[in-house]
């Protein structure tokens, strides 16, 4: 997927409405007429969010004759979920070296603290 492919990706589940119909999607192929009856708006307003759902390449509509029933595309889920696994990945190693980082550090204040509690024994008391 390009680059400009992900964006219109990101730029279209933006919209609280739009993450909505995709939704409604995961669970099985619905009509805009099925998919504007939770919403108060108009057909023409559904259309337009199809639109943009379908130019990022999440959803598709048969050719043919009303009703058309409405398909979540899943292989652009597939594509952005490797993205995003592989920033994952790289913070996680990154979250990784330093926590090896800070346990070695942590070793070297117990180590240290145990030699400076012998020498100061009861010294400081106040």
């Amino acid at each position: 997927m390009a680059a400009d492919t992900l964006s219109r990706v990101f730029s279209a589940l933006a919209d609280p409405t739009r993450r909505s119909i995709v939704a409604r999607l995961a669970e099985g192929d619905a009509t805009v007429n099925q998919l504007a009856e939770p919403y108060q708006m108009t057909l023409q307003a559904v259309y337009k969010h199809l639109r943009v759902l379908e130019d990022a390449e999440l959803v598709s509509r048969p050719r043919g004759p009303q009703p058309r029933p409405v398909h979540l595309e899943e292989k652009v889920f597939d594509v952005m979920d490797a993205w995003i696994e592989s920033y994952r990945r790289r913070a996680e190693q990154r979250y990784r070296r330093l926590d090896s980082v800070l346990a070695a550090m942590n070793d070297t204040d117990d180590k240290d603290g145990a030699h400076h509690d012998q020498g100061h024994g009861d010294n400081h008391r106040g």
